[in-house]
């Protein structure tokens, strides 16, 4: 019995002796924690990253760990020397918290905790040219409709920046206007839109100002445009009425002109009557003379 409390006594001496011989490490700056750092903290999905852990004390042999949050990533030892542990971001947990651990016998100490930040890249953005009646100004609009907020837009003629940087934080469009004497036909525009991933800039199509010379009504066109590609149908349907009524005059038996003779007038009333008459018009029969000569006799007309 006596052998037994002996070695727990020892053992606790032992025990004690290592957690002075830790926290005098400690204060003497000879074992303070480690570092746990990456390139880049923003990070999207399908990303492989890496994490390094590393202790300014060159001369001990130190085990490290990785921890996400309470699961155990992986163990490596090292002297002098930073270890990496490399990771895959699938999934919103791969955030983090990470956390290092450096030990040395049985004296421990912990890095600070590391999250990521995971992002969605931008799609590639929509450039829209906007020209109002009503004022003097040209709208460019341009907007990304798919990537993690806030979103930076910048505006380009040819390559040069026209705008100075517009963050968006809600999902709308970024909007730079242009004075239309700055403004000229044929010019090339785009727009640029990017978030905080590295290397992630994406750019529209060009868009060009369309041409408005010699145009003094620019909604005639519109106006216009139904009624010219009614115009065919209206003649052809003139024609096919016009052609059908002269076929129903032609059509009706016994229609012939009648002409007008000249009016009698009443002398006791002072009317005037419109008398009307078929001229009948008999066949001419030739008449033979002595003379070998033919002639024409002609019958008179009765009304």
């Amino acid at each position: 019995m006596w052998k037994k409390s002996i070695f727990v006594f020892l053992f606790s001496l032992l025990t004690l002796k290592a957690e002075l011989d830790c926290e005098t490490m400690k204060k003497t700056n000879k074992f303070i924690s480690p570092h746990l750092l990456s390139k880049t903290n923003i990070v999207r999905k399908g990303q492989n990253v890496s994490l390094s852990c590393s202790h300014q004390n060159k001369s001990l042999q130190i085990t490290y760990s990785l921890f996400r949050d309470k699961d155990h990533m992986g163990t490596q030892d090292s002297k002098g020397k930073p270890v990496i542990f490399n990771l895959s971001i699938s999934e919103a947990r791969d955030s983090g918290p990470y956390q290092c651990k450096a030990k040395v016998s049985n004296c421990p100490t912990y890095s600070r905790k590391f999250n990521f930040t995971i992002m969605d890249p931008v799609t590639t953005p929509v450039l829209k040219i906007i020209q109002k009646q009503t004022n003097l100004y040209i709208t460019l609009h341009c907007i990304s409709f798919n990537g993690s907020l806030p979103i930076n837009y910048t505006f380009f003629e040819k390559g040069i920046a026209l705008s100075p940087v517009i963050s968006k934080h809600v999902r709308e469009p970024a909007e730079f206007n242009l004075t239309k004497s700055k403004t000229g036909e044929g010019k090339e525009y785009r727009c640029e839109a990017k978030n905080s991933l590295p290397d992630n800039a994406r750019y529209s199509d060009p868009a060009t100002i369309p041409s408005t010379s010699g145009d003094s009504c620019p909604l005639c066109l519109p106006l216009l445009l139904p009624l010219l590609l009614l115009m065919p149908i209206i003649i052809l349907l003139l024609a096919f009425w016009i052609r059908q009524k002269y076929k129903a005059k032609e059509s009706v038996p016994g229609l012939e002109p009648r002409q007008c003779v000249s009016t009698a007038q009443d002398e006791t009333e002072h009317s005037h009557e419109m008398h009307y008459a078929t001229p009948m018009f008999l066949e001419v029969i030739p008449e033979a003379h002595n003379d070998n000569k033919t002639g024409c006799v002609y019958a008179e007309l009765s009304l």
